[in-house]
């Protein structure tokens, strides 16, 4: 059926490297994507939620969840980890997650009908803890595969600062059988996949601006912040919206595709966990 992304998805969709590194990876990276102005904004009104958030009958949409290892900060955002369901009313974080340039990618990867379905921050500050070894759809448990993530570097990811590290081709794998992570610190619902053989991973260094677009199979893990530089990432969930799966609390289903047309969607705060797909 012809419609009016059809000849733009031909011209602006996957390159033939970004669909090999994908096949192959499961990953590929997208240089300089967002603007500087556009990471700044993020990370300014995520440092404004921080604060609302900590003051009571404010903004139930929203789900922010701590760094349990930094709770002696003074300062909300420094002691916040990640903060869920930003990107339907919000609209820094909207703005991006429907951007024209995404949308082929998206098409191309997931098909004519695409949802949005996890928007989530993450503050990794001096001292966070990293999350050891999963795959997304661990969590997810959905079908039909694949969902794809971006990761969006709202600020360098270094060697020091807790980077990502992942496993090439690990997205051709099934769900492995994780054990929960025992740190004592550790993050909500963290678990470990122990049994994995990992030596071929690889770091993944990104400046400000640079996107991850990763398959929900990936194996992937990050490392503890031993800088004093604040690694800050904004990460979101994509998904046929007709998925089927153990729909969970932090999620927040928003079309952004249907039949190969964006969708303008609702800016109306949805209560958690009253938005499965559907």
């Amino acid at each position: 059926m012809w419609h009016p992304l059809n000849g733009y998805l031909r011209e602006v969709g996957l390159t033939a490297e970004q669909r090999a590194g994908w096949d192959r990876d499961g990953f590929f990276i997208l240089p300089g994507f967002a603007e500087r102005p556009v990471l700044d904004a993020m990370v300014d009104r995520i440092v404004e939620l921080a604060r609302l958030l900590e003051q009571p009958d404010r903004r139930p949409d929203l789900i922010a969840t701590p760094e349990k290892v930094l709770d002696g900060q003074i300062d909300p955002e420094r002691r916040l980890s990640k903060i869920f369901r930003l990107m339907r009313t919000e609209p820094v974080f909207r703005d991006f997650a429907t951007d024209s340039r995404l949308l082929p990618i998206l098409a191309d990867l997931i098909g004519p009908d695409v949802a949005c379905f996890l928007s989530q921050f993450i503050f990794k500050n001096p001292g966070a803890l990293g999350q050891p070894w999963h795959q997304d759809n661990y969590y997810f448990r959905m079908r039909p595969l694949p969902q794809v993530a971006l990761w969006l570097a709202c600020s360098a990811s270094t060697l020091d600062n807790g980077p990502l590290w992942v496993v090439p081709g690990s997205h051709n794998e099934a769900i492995h059988d994780a054990e929960p992570d025992t740190r004592e610190d550790a993050g909500l619902f963290y678990v470990e996949i122990t049994t994995a053989d990992t030596r071929s991973e690889q770091v993944v260094l990104m400046d400000p601006g640079d996107l991850l677009v990763f398959h929900s199979h990936l194996r992937h893990r990050s490392t503890d912040n031993r800088s004093d530089d604040r690694r800050a990432a904004m990460v979101y969930h994509y998904a046929h919206p007709d998925s089927t799966g153990p729909f969970t609390f932090n999620q927040d289903w928003v079309d952004v595709l249907r039949d190969g047309v964006p969708v303008t969607a609702s800016t109306d705060p949805v209560p958690v966990g009253a938005s499965p797909p559907g």
